[in-house]
């Protein structure tokens, strides 16, 4: 019997040797703290959801009447949807992370195209902005993550806060540019509003830098980490899906296109041809003529989500430590590459292939290509099969590359665009903000420079270049000397991956991949990760450390109890 007893009694303590070291057993006093902060937070959503239906009701059912009731609805949604932002900036970062994508389907396709949505998103950032540095003062932590680029940051709003004042600031006071006298072309004068034009300009340059501090403080341990990147690539293989689909219903006609426009409409996208999701489109198949938006507004936009992702999609596909997310990598990649072909943006197929050349080599996984052949491989089985089923359509890109870059050489391009703006330069602080920021047209005239560098020149002047231009390359510093600090395997080579996207995104010098949506958006987002990723890889080793120490004290622990029985079992026995 005593044994029997013995026996019965080793079952249960078996399994307490078997719990998770993960599992901590809380004393009373941290059991009624946790049952505090959970009705505080249930207070909390219960009071934000009671205001928010307030005032919708209050703005938003009058404006149903007044407005056009879609409209109406959506504008006096507004309110509300500003305020939960405020409330809760964490969810809010990553609603405006998702809906970036989706943000040219959203104002075409749902609210018909009113310019007013094109800022939608920043409905989501500004307020998580607001909130997150509300409650980083309260909890006295701050707001500029990385020391060292607070001088250069500074330095660069000085000169943009200058160029306002100074040059916008002239225009604004000077005359009409109609009512110039004859032989006055070279006077200042006022073309629109220059001085919100100036500011629009300045929110362009510099309006999505706090992304660094929302996502350093957003992401806060290597699961968020993970999360990241598996949630862009679930992004990157809905919209390269709905790619598919749209390019799919031009090809059979569901959808016309500007296949039977006139004239030089053929050769234009064109809102009116809107297919299923996006904005403009062209599709002229008669003439050669194909530039697709995908999810976004423009064809423009669209090459440049798919060179952002072909960066995103290669990082989980490398980095990620489950198989499972590795695959649904691969096949983001492969999505992206099908797209860089069927979109008929030929700066989307020339950099895809190149940005992933880049990655392997610069990331170190070249070395490791016995361990990813067979991502490889698959990735190379699917293109050849996208490749089988519509050659001549691969054959039209590639010619259309070639063709393009016979007619007018990058290199020649830029030099071009560089003399050009030189010999536009009237004084130190350059043309003024946003002067040629497509963006800003809606206060005035802006000139068309279809090369960064050269169109920061133009509109801040040689400091100006300098100053954005070292806080650039400082950037691309930190986040290099970020990830070089980890030592966790998993997250050094995420970082490593995002930083070569920051790399090629700083020192890109064709067209103006910072002043457009995606990249503007992503570009500063994931400096704010890889600066935060040795702070993540600390704690997550501290972390590890402190299960290994704690699995082995329960393991002392059960060894102890198991000799206590035994001695027990002896004396009784």
């Amino acid at each position: 019997m005593p044994k029997q007893k013995a026996k019965k009694k080793k079952k249960p303590q078996q399994k307490k040797g078997k719990k998770p070291a993960s599992q901590i057993i809380l004393d009373p006093k941290e059991k009624a703290a946790q049952k505090r902060k959970a009705k505080q937070a249930k207070d909390k959503l219960m009071k934000t959801i009671g205001i928010s239906v307030a005032c919708f009701i209050i703005f938003g059912v009058p404006l149903s009447f007044i407005l056009e009731p879609k409209l109406g609805l959506v504008m006096g949604a507004g309110i509300p949807t500003l305020y939960v932002c405020y409330v809760y900036p964490r969810a809010a970062l990553w609603f405006f992370v998702i809906y970036t994508p989706f943000s040219g389907t959203v104002q075409y396709q749902i609210m018909g195209g009113n310019a007013i949505f094109a800022l939608a998103k920043d409905a989501f950032y500004m307020p998580a902005l607001l909130g997150l540095i509300q409650a980083s003062r309260k909890e006295k932590k701050s707001i500029f993550v990385s020391k060292e680029l607070v001088k250069p940051l500074l330095f660069v709003f000085v000169c943009s806060i200058l160029t306002l004042l100074v040059v916008n600031g002239s225009m604004q006071f000077s005359p009409p540019c109609h009512s110039l006298p004859r032989g006055g072309q070279g006077m200042v004068c006022r073309d629109g509003i220059p001085f919100a034009q100036g500011i629009l300009g300045i929110k362009v340059l510099l309006g999505y830098v706090p992304l660094i501090f929302c996502t350093y403080y957003l992401v806060t341990n290597k699961k968020e980490l993970l999360w990241v990147g598996r949630l862009h690539v679930i992004l990157a293989i809905v919209c390269c899906g709905l790619g598919v689909v749209q390019y799919m219903m031009l090809y059979l006609g569901i959808c016309e296109g500007t296949r039977n426009a006139v004239g030089a409409d053929l050769f234009k996208a064109s809102i009116d041809a809107k297919c299923l999701i996006g904005g403009s489109l062209t599709y002229s198949p008669q003439q050669a003529q194909i530039r697709l938006p995908g999810t976004l507004p423009s064809p423009w936009h669209w090459a440049w989500f798919l060179i952002s992702n072909s960066a995103i999609s290669f990082t989980t596909a490398f980095s990620d430590p489950s198989v499972i997310w590795k695959i649904i990598g691969l096949l983001s990649m492969a999505l992206v590459f099908v797209n860089s072909v069927i979109s008929g943006q030929r700066i989307a197929l020339a950099l895809v292939p190149v940005v992933t050349v880049i990655l392997l080599i610069l990331t170190g996984q070249v070395a490791q290509i016995k361990k990813f052949l067979p991502i490889g491989v698959g990735l190379a089985i699917v293109l050849s099969i996208a490749i089988t089923l519509n050659p001549e359509l691969v054959e039209e890109r590639i010619e259309s590359f070639q063709g393009r870059a016979e007619a007018s050489p990058p290199h020649e391009f830029i030099e071009e665009q560089f003399h050009w703006a030189i010999t536009q330069q009237r004084g130190f602080l350059g043309r003024g903000m946003g002067k040629a920021t497509n963006s800003t047209r809606v206060f005035g005239h802006a000139e068309l420079v279809e090369t960064y560098h050269p169109k920061i020149l133009y509109e801040m002047g040689w400091i100006g270049l300098f100053a954005y231009m070292f806080f650039l390359f400082t950037l691309a510093w930190v986040t290099f000397k970020s990830y070089r600090a980890c030592k966790d395997p998993v997250i050094r080579s995420f970082g490593s991956s995002l930083w070569v996207f920051i790399l090629i995104i700083t020192i890109f010098p064709y067209w103006y991949p910072l002043d457009t949506d995606p990249v503007c958006v992503y570009y500063w987002f994931f400096a704010g990760i890889v600066i935060k990723a040795p702070i993540i890889d600390k704690e997550e080793r501290a972390r590890l450390k402190a299960l290994q120490e704690q699995e082995l004290e329960l393991l002392l622990q059960a060894e102890k109890r198991k000799k206590e029985r035994f001695l027990k079992d002896a004396q009784t026995s």
